[in-house]
């Protein structure tokens, strides 16, 4: 996941994550799923980290399945 950059998908709850993660791998999408950084907020303790190149691939994917909070790039 390097090379364009990355960006974190926060959502607010841990069963969104985790339905996140399956439908993106399935879809064959890389992704991790990584603790919040500190200087963001969520009702959830982790989000999920991906490619900023798939970030139209992730936005597909996920769209009517999985209720995201917000989708920003990760600095660091």
């Amino acid at each position: 996941m390097k090379g364009h950059g990355s960006e974190i998908i926060l959502f607010q709850s841990m069963n969104h994550v985790l339905l996140a993660e399956k439908l993106l791998k399935g879809a064959g999408v890389s992704c991790r799923v990584i603790p919040i950084p500190r200087n963001l907020s969520s009702d959830c303790g982790v989000c999920i980290r991906f490619d900023a190149a798939l970030r139209p691939q992730v936005e597909n994917t996920l769209r009517d399945r999985v209720e995201v909070e917000k989708i920003v790039p990760l600095d660091g």
